[in-house]
This record gives structure tokens, C-alpha cells and sequence, in this order.
């Protein structure tokens, strides 16, 4: 009675919504395609930020903006410059960002790889290959923080990808410029010395909330528009070097101090040291091999904890260097292969997203991790890239026996072919094998085929199908989707089909959930009330999830109504009510010592989300739910916020606490942690990440120093612990790591 109330209020308020001055789904198709000429120096750029040389004298700058946010089409209030020059080893990039209250300009990131989306920034992207699909993403900030991506699709990228780039900012009373220097070596083109690449560069006021792009992007695309390769202005002029192939060598040196109470035979302060070398060889101008010798992966950052009260496994990002350039070749169907986008304290921006259940037939955390403790990965080799209308990803890694672990010495195999087809749609196919499967009876296989195609700037269909081969499974070992998207500014619907066979195993891969034939259906309703000029946008969501077990009964059913209100100070509103239904055949375990039994659950809860935009001391996500939870109930409270203390000092504490009362028993599940770090400059920095897990009862802290003393080659610091809190007195040390690390870049 209660949805069937809330549902015809929602429907009232979607029926009476004010209709927006004009229809802003598409672009204007007659709008001529820009261009824009990059200059050849006879001297490098001296890149301090300045645009004090001669060039800017006798170069005019391009101009002409368009405004994405707040009114699509419009023109910007804050007008911004740009030139793109070059010479013999760099493309130079200069912005010039006009600003008519300088002093308001937000700029408190500096971190390397930090979350620039809530600083006043710019990005430029490069199509290098002019084929409206892929490219490359550099971003910066008023104090010269440094960020890059590799764009895999017009709305997806690798975010943790990093190359070899520079870029200086400076501030006056006319507003802040940008000087930037990206080596030719640091991308991939095609082969041949004249060039016609795609360019586009997007600017965000963040004060004021305003986006604009050198090229028009559609409100559609909203933070993800600089992914939108296919908009992009054509550079011309450009003339690359000579084709060569390019060589990199990595070497590296490692030494380490490890405890590890759990290990047989146990370890207690045992010193290693080790080498090793990372090669990265140019086979074509797109096509790039990369060999790896006793890889080690010391300096990465520990993951952040989750707390998981559902049936679905969790998912971690990949953070290792080797695994990330390229990624996005391997994914296949659709399946999340990382977090895409930015990443970090910004607004919930969705379309339904019904992606999290899709398996993936190569998730690169498999290689090399086990139960969360290292395997060592003696050998690899990978070749990625794009060579003509194909997009090809090859992969062949040796680890070794772990001790202490249960994982044998494994061989892992991964093949990706794509191929263009159309104007921006592809069909591909992947094979992966793995010398020894989970299920310790031999080895697994997996192959698939699938197709993406795009139509227009908002409509997408995705489908896959693919089986595996395990030693004892000979039924119901397959998979498919079928999947339509369309995501327009005003209107959205996501509607998809996915099957997962009982036998179905992508030993390589990541299975979220196992056995199961799922229905999605998801509808959006957003209009621009430009009667309320408080308000930016708002957003009515339904959608229903519908799954059921390989002979048809129903597991889960969730019915979601949903509300989402953007306001103009960056501030955002999400609110929603669920109606579910859970049939468990087995118990399942929700806490320490606590299962729930297996039998039917009906429960309904309400969720509201507020986000605090960055114009603020306090920024972030702040959420409380409550309602029914199984045959009892559940509230939650979750926080991830940002103090500002300036672009140096960072100060984010994370609060998630769930409360659970179930008829013979409560418990309260707490997941405490922050991070704190000190940047003296995007190439220097200190951070620390410290956790605390009431589920597992675990301590675990991680403190990383990072110089990049030459760009890129680095020194790291890195101190690793965790503890066991479950005796009484001061946590419990369970393992504890100390590694220094030095890498070396060279280049040829």
C-alpha cells in the first residue's frame, strides 16, 4: 500500500513537471566542424605557466567557447584562450582562463591523480588516431596538479593510467593560465610525420558551476563529456616525429622488512631486497609490447575497505601500473573493468546503471592476488594497442607457488580482438585460459563474442555471449546479454537481459553473483526548471530488477522510486524508496557470527543521499537509510567527506555504520577510516590511509611517500600494517611490511 501511494505522488510530480524552454537531446547537426592549428616553435617552450614568450605575441589564441552547464548551447560567462604548439619531441598546450572574480576561483588539489572535478580545471583530450573513439585525457588545476586518462569509449576511461607529462599554472588578477608539455613519445599516433589528430578542451568554473567545451558536447554526456571524442575539433598542422620505434626501460630496486604472524613458518622482521625491469617497446605507432621481469608492486596504495551485507561479491579496482595501460581493451560486454570516470568525493551522476552484475572474462586482479596476499609474478608479456580498425589485447603472465597461500605456480592467458564497424560501434571477440582453475580439478577456459553499437549521440546496444570450459562442468557453463541504453539529457531508459549459467566460470574473471537470469528495467524523467534558477536540474527514477535462479524462481526482486535534485551551487539531492523481495535456499551471513536463514524476505527501506559541493570548508557524500532487513531492520549512516585545508594539506575521514536488529539477535557494523596527506608538490607527496573493520575486526594502516625526482621515475616509501582487534589490550599485529623502491625511467 505504501509504494502504490509513493508511486502514484511520483508519477503525479512527473506528470506536472515544468517543460523545459527548449529540446536540448541533440546537437545542432548543422554546426560546422572547428579546427585548430598547432604551431611549430623553433625553440622548446620554456612551461613555467606564464605565456610570456614572443610566440603569444605573433600566435593570435583560439577562443570561442561553447557552455555545456548551466544552459546547453550557451555562451560561456568566463571566456578561456588556447594554442597548441610543437616541435621536434613536444606538443605544447596553452589556456588561457579569463575569470572576473579571480579570488573565488576553487583550488584546493594538488595530489597527483587527485579529484580535479571539484577544482576550477581544464582538460584537453587528444584523438590521436582521428578515430572518434579512444584518446587521451590531461587535466589540470590553478596550482598545477597533475591528471591523466586513457579514453577507452565515449563515456568510459582508465583512470589510473599515468604517462610522462608536465604542466605549470599560475594565478593573477585576469584569472589563472596553464602552460602544459606532453612528449610525442608519451602517445600513440599513427605512423607517418603529418598528423590529423581530434582535440577538444573542456572548462569548468567551478564556483560557478559552469561548464564549457572548445568543441560542443551535449548535456547528455554531463561530467563524461570530455570522454566524447566523437564531438571533438580537428588539429591540423601537426607534424609528428619520424616513425621510430620507441623503447622504455624500467628497472627497478627494492628493499623490504616483513612480519607475518599468519604465514607458515611464521615471519618476523625478514629482510628481501629484489630487482627487476618493466620493458615497453613500440612494435607500430599503435601497437605497444610490454615485458615484465619479477614484477613487484610495493608502492601501491592499500584498497579501501567495504562493508558487504548482500549476496554479490565486492569489487576493487586494479591500481598496478602494469595492468592499466590499455585496460580498457580487455573489457568485454560491458562489465565494469574499473571505477570509471572520476573518481573520488563528486556528485552521484547515473542512468541506471545495471552494469555491476555483467561477469567480466578478465578482471587483472585474479594475476598475481590471492585472498588478498601477494603472489609473485616471476614473467609476463602484453601487447596492446590499435593497429588500423582494430583494437587488439594479448597477455601471457607465469607466477609462482606462494607460501602460506595455497596458490600453485598458474599460467594466465588473455586474447581481445575489436573491430570498428560503423561510425562508432564495434564487434569483437576474447579467449582467456588459466593453467590452474579455482576449483583445483585442471585447468579453465573462457571465449566470447560481443557487439557494441551506437546510434546518435544517446542510444546504445550491447550484447555478448560467451561459455567456459572447467574439467567436470558440462551443462549450463554459458552467458549472454542483451542490453539497450539511451541516455539522453531530459530522458533516460536502461533495459537489459542477462543470463549466467550454473556453470558458468570465468575463473579469470570476476562473477559478482552466480546462477541466475536477471531483468532490468530503468526509466529517467529529468527536466531543467529554468523557473527556479536555484535549481539546476531535476531527475525522476524508476526501475525494476528482477532475478530469478537457472529454473525460473524468483531470487530477488527490487522496485526502486527515485528523485534526484541538482542545485545550482553544486550542491546535490538524491532520495529514494525500495521495495525488495529475497529468497535464500541457504543461510546467508550478514556480520560476525550472524546468518540469516534461508527462507522468503520482503522489506522496504527509504535512502536519502546529500552531497556538499566543493565551494564549501566541508565537502562530500553524506547518507542515511532505514528500513526493513530481512525479518528485521537496518539503518545506516555512511559519510565520505573532504575538510579543506588548502591545495597541500588533505583531510578525508570515512564513516559507514550499519545497525542491525534481527529477531534473536543486533549488531552494529562499523567501517572507520581516513586519509590525511601532504602535497609540497604534484611530484611530492605524503599520504596516509588508516582503517578500521568492525566485520573482519581488523586494524590496518598505510603510510606512502612518493618523489617523482624525474618524471617518470620514482622513489617510494611505504610502511603496511595490520592488526587483529578481537583481543582485549592494543590490536594485535598480524603482518606488517616496510619497502623502499626506486624506479628508473629510460627512453629512447
Amino acid at each position: 500500500m505504501r509504494l502504490r501511494l509513493l508511486a502514484a505522488w511520483w508519477l503525479g510530480a512527473v506528470l506536472t513537471a515544468p517543460a523545459p524552454a527548449a529540446a536540448q537531446d541533440t546537437v545542432a547537426a548543422a554546426a560546422p566542424a572547428r579546427v585548430l592549428v598547432a604551431v611549430r616553435l623553433s625553440t622548446p617552450l620554456a612551461v613555467d605557466g606564464r605565456l610570456d614568450e614572443p610566440i603569444y605575441t605573433t600566435a593570435p589564441p583560439t577562443g570561442g567557447f561553447t557552455m555545456q552547464e548551466p544552459v546547453d548551447g550557451g555562451e560561456p560567462t568566463e571566456p578561456t584562450d588556447v594554442w597548441v604548439f610543437f616541435d621536434d619531441e613536444n606538443v605544447y598546450v596553452a589556456i588561457r582562463c579569463w575569470d572576473s572574480e579571480p579570488g573565488r576561483v576553487i583550488a584546493n588539489e594538488m595530489r597527483r591523480d587527485g579529484n580535479l572535478m571539484q577544482n576550477d580545471n581544464v582538460v584537453v583530450t587528444f584523438d590521436t588516431f582521428h578515430d572518434r573513439r579512444t584518446g587521451f585525457y590531461f587535466q589540470t588545476n590553478p596550482v598545477g596538479a597533475l591528471r591523466d586518462q586513457q579514453i577507452n569509449d565515449e563515456r568510459n576511461a582508465n583512470v589510473d593510467w599515468n604517462t610522462v607529462w608536465d604542466s605549470r599554472s599560475q594565478q593573477d588578477h585576469r584569472g589563472w593560465t596553464v602552460e602544459m608539455v606532453i612528449p610525442f613519445k608519451s602517445l600513440r599516433y599513427p605512423a607517418g610525420a603529418a598528423q590529423s589528430w581530434g582535440i577538444n578542451f573542456r572548462r569548468i568554473v567551478r564556483w560557478k558551476n559552469e561548464t564549457s567545451f572548445f568543441a560542443p558536447v551535449p548535456a547528455s554526456f554531463s561530467t563524461r563529456g570530455a570522454f566524447a571524442v566523437s564531438f571533438s575539433a580537428t588539429l591540423a598542422g601537426l607534424v609528428a616525429p619520424e616513425s621510430s620505434s620507441a623503447l622504455e626501460l624500467k628497472p627497478y630496486v627494492k628493499s623490504s622488512v616483513d612480519t607475518n604472524r599468519r604465514a607458515v613458518p611464521v615471519q618476523s622482521n625478514d629482510p628481501s631486497a629484489g630487482v627487476g625491469l618493466d620493458v615497453k617497446y613500440g612494435l607500430t605507432k599503435g601497437l605497444i609490447a610490454d615485458v615484465t621481469v619479477n614484477t613487484d608492486f610495493a608502492q601501491v596504495e592499500s584498497d579501501e575497505d567495504q562493508v558487504n551485507l548482500t549476496r554479490a561479491t565486492l569489487f576493487f579496482p586494479e591500481k598496478r601500473d602494469f595492468f592499466l595501460e590499455g585496460q580498457g581493451i580487455f573489457g568485454f560486454g560491458g562489465a565494469q573493468q574499473g571505477i570509471p570516470g572520476q573518481s573520488g568525493l563528486g556528485p552521484i551522476l547515473e542512468n541506471g546503471n545495471a552494469s555491476s552484475l555483467i561477469p567480466s572474462l578478465f578482471f587483472s586482479r585474479r594475476i598475481g592476488l590471492s585472498g588478498g596476499q601477494v603472489v609473485p609474478i616471476r614473467a609476463g608479456g602484453r601487447v596492446a594497442g590499435r593497429a588500423g580498425l582494430y583494437a587488439i589485447g594479448a597477455l601471457n603472465i607465469q607466477t609462482g607457488d606462494a607460501e602460506g597461500v595455497g596458490e600453485p605456480a598458474t599460467n594466465f592467458t588473455v586474447v581481445r580482438v575489436r573491430r570498428d564497424i560503423l561510425e562508432r560501434s564495434s564487434i569483437g571477440m576474447m579467449t582467456t585460459s588459466r593453467s590452474s582453475g579455482l576449483a583445483g580439478t585442471g585447468s579453465n577456459r573462457t571465449f566470447g563474442v560481443d557487439t557494441s553499437l551506437r546510434f546518435g549521440e544517446a542510444l546504445t546496444v550491447t550484447s555478448y555471449y560467451a561459455a567456459s570450459r572447467t574439467p567436470g562442468i558440462t551443462r549450463d557453463d554459458r552467458s549472454y546479454l542483451a542490453k539497450l541504453d539511451y541516455a539522453a539529457d531530459r530522458y533516460g531508459v536502461n533495459v537489459e537481459h542477462l543470463s549466467v549459467g550454473e556453470g558458468f566460470r570465468p575463473d579469470i574473471g570476476l562473477l559478482r553473483r552466480a546462477a541466475f537470469k536477471r531483468t532490468y528495467g530503468y526509466a529517467r524523467f529529468s527536466p531543467r526548471p529554468h523557473s527556479l534558477p536555484a535549481i539546476r536540474k531535476m531527475a525522476w527514477e524508476a526501475s525494476v530488477d528482477y532475478l530469478a535462479d537457472r529454473n525460473g524462481r524468483l531470487q530477488s526482486r527490487e522496485e526502486t522510486l527515485g528523485f534526484r535534485m541538482d542545485l545550482s551551487s553544486g550542491d546535490q539531492l538524491n532520495a529514494d524508496y525500495r521495495g525488495s523481495y529475497e529468497f535464500l535456499a541457504r543461510p546467508l551471513s550478514v556480520g560476525p557470527d550472524v546468518q540469516i536463514a534461508p527462507g522468503e524476505y520482503r522489506f522496504h527501506n527509504a535512502h536519502v543521499l546529500y552531497y556538499l559541493g566543493p565551494q564549501r570548508r566541508v565537502s562530500g557524500r553524506f547518507s542515511l537509510d532505514h528500513g526493513s532487513f530481512y525479518d528485521g531492520t537496518k539503518t545506516s549512516f555512511a559519510m565520505t567527506s573532504r575538510v579543506d585545508f588548502g591545495p597541500k594539506l588533505g583531510v578525508e575521514p570515512r564513516v559507514t555504520i550499519d545497525r542491525v536488529r534481527l529477531t534473536h539477535t543486533a549488531f552494529t557494523s562499523r567501517l572507520l577510516g581516513g586519509r590525511v596527506s601532504f602535497t609540497a608538490s604534484p611530484r611530492l607527496s605524503f599520504a596516509s590511509l588508516v582503517q578500521y573493520n568492525s566485520n573482519t575486526r581488523s586494524l590496518s594502516s598505510n603510510l606512502r611517500f612518493r618523489w617523482e625526482y624525474i618524471p617518470g621515475s620514482d622513489l617510494f616509501v611505504v610502511y603496511t600494517d595490520n592488526r587483529d582487534t578481537t583481543p582485549a589490550g592494543f590490536p594485535q599485529l598480524d603482518n606488517r611490511s616496510f619497502a623502499v623502491k626506486l624506479t628508473r625511467l629510460l627512453r629512447r
